[in-house]
């Protein structure tokens, strides 16, 4: 277990009580996080990342690039977001963006990686939305990692509130 796991989980996986655990299976993105596309010349989380760090928070020792997990039937919402950053101009292609992230952890094949959930505010953005039902995380290069896979995401509930489809 890495050191910083001790934050979110304790004894034998069980959660504390301001995390929950969400099962959901990797999907393929927009394509444009960690590569060049027909929208950027650049993959966006390389670009995007010297603008955060810049604002406090460093994620140079994540791979630039996101994992998008369903999470559906569920969605989630961010409400207290550890960082919120407004009007980040990280790109000329279009106007500035707000971005939060919330911590998280992802446990794939019995191994738990740190990460932040990645959440570019949809009201500021300009293309490549993705469905409340998709948490978009940024964590270290995860070899073997593929579509289709299953993975288990430990979230504060104190950030990130899920609902169900039945709610």
């Amino acid at each position: 277990m890495n050191p910083g796991h001790q934050q979110w989980i304790t004894g034998k996986g069980s959660v504390k009580a301001n995390t929950t655990s969400v099962y959901g299976v990797i999907v393929e993105g927009h394509r444009v996080a960690a590569q060049k596309s027909k929208d950027y010349p650049y993959g966006t989380i390389e670009k995007q990342k010297p603008h955060f760090k810049e604002l406090g928070l460093d994620l140079d020792r994540f791979y630039s690039g996101t994992l998008n997990v369903s999470i559906a039937p569920a969605t989630f919402t961010m409400v207290n977001p550890a960082y919120t950053f407004r009007q980040v101009s990280w790109t000329d292609l279009h106007p500035p963006e707000d971005f939060s992230f919330s911590p998280c952890s992802v446990k794939y094949e019995g191994k738990w990686h740190d990460g932040f959930v990645y959440y570019p505010h949809p009201e500021t953005k300009r293309r490549n939305f993705q469905h409340s039902s998709i948490l978009e995380i940024l964590t270290e290069y995860i070899p073997g990692i593929d579509y289709g896979e299953k993975v288990e995401i430990i979230l504060r509930t104190d950030e990130i509130r899920l609902k169900n489809s039945t709610e």
